[in-house]
């Protein structure tokens, strides 16, 4: 067990999986090899801005299992602080298969989450003096789908920091296996983006929960709703953003050779958009930083393996 900081930059809730990865193409049901490696939206965004230097905490439940035990420890090594993860002893940790794409598309994905450890996140787990050490809570729309309690507990931390003083980014991150139906994921999201400062939706995410078309009306939607920022992910094209002041601009997005896997680099764009605008950057460097790691991301096996340290991201001098 970690031991608890004094102070953090960056919270982030949520369940992170064990990841059962194709080591061949193929169906899943004919895969033979699987490799080990971790699986969960808001630890990699703790991940990556941990390997850039920022004090990051990281809320979860996981079960008193080995998948249980290899998450915890892999997200510790990560240099994230885990001391308000919770360990059940009645319920698992969640774990997920992943295909093989030789081909750039996404991979076939099968869950295996039902009722596991982190379903049961509730209000109980943010700890106010604990949360209030974050000047920024990161939060995605994956949480909220687990359950009822885990989607008041994203509410209430998303409130409770914001309230506060301090900044909150939102990822949509869409799951749609994980709700009963459209109608509810979209309804549900809207609502918790109403409580975010930077809402980061992808271009066909937001098509389908703002029922807007470009990515000038998609960010016009969410500030109209208070979002004091709005960046459009757009992949090989890049992204916009527009701000709540009426800054407004798009931004190229970095040439990848050859694309590995797409799982991951959303939270990759978010770790660069975070990191960025901690440290008082423009709005354009953001995304700069954002669509770079986010490209790294994509050349490389594995939900957050492609992440940059400090030193990677500095040897590039794109700010």
């Amino acid at each position: 067990m970690s031991t608890v900081p004094d102070q953090l930059d960056v919270l982030s809730l949520g369940e992170t999986m064990a990841l059962l990865v194709a080591q061949e193409p193929g169906p899943l049901d004919q895969v033979q090899t699987f490799s080990k490696r971790l699986a969960g939206a808001d630890s990699n965004v703790a991940i990556g801005l941990a390997r850039l230097g920022f004090k990051v905490g990281w809320i979860s439940r996981v079960g008193a299992d080995s998948f249980g035990s290899y998450v915890r420890r892999t997200i510790e090594a990560e240099g994230v602080d885990t001391s308000q993860v919770e360990v059940d002893p009645n319920r698992s940790t969640g774990f997920m298969l992943k295909s093989r794409s030789v081909d750039g598309s996404d991979p076939a994905i099968e869950y295996y989450r039902r009722g596991s450890a982190a379903s049961q996140l509730s209000v109980a787990h943010l700890k106010p003096d604990y949360a209030l050490k974050a000047r920024h809570v990161h939060t995605t729309g994956i949480t909220p789908a687990l359950s009822p309690a885990a989607r008041e507990l994203v509410a209430h931390a998303m409130t409770t920091l914001r309230s506060a003083g301090r900044s909150v980014s939102f990822d949509p991150n869409l799951r749609p296996s994980l709700w009963p139906d459209t109608a509810t994921m979209r309804d549900t999201l809207n609502d918790l983006a109403r409580h975010a400062d930077w809402v980061l939706p992808g271009i066909e995410e937001g098509r389908l929960l703002t029922g807007q078309r470009t990515p000038t009306d998609i960010a016009a939607w969410y500030i109209d709703r208070g979002a004091k920022a709005v960046v459009v992910k757009m992949g090989a094209e890049g992204a916009y953003f527009r701000t709540a002041g009426g800054e407004h601009g798009q931004v190229a997005g970095v040439p990848v050779p050859v694309v590995v896997d797409t799982v991951g680099a959303g939270d990759a764009f978010a770790v660069g958009i975070i990191s960025a605008q901690l440290e008082g950057l423009a709005w354009p460097q953001a995304l700069r930083r954002a669509n770079w790691i986010a490209s790294k991301a994509l050349q490389v096996i594995g939900d957050m393996e492609g992440l940059p340290t400090r030193a990677a991201l500095t040897a590039q001098d794109m700010d």
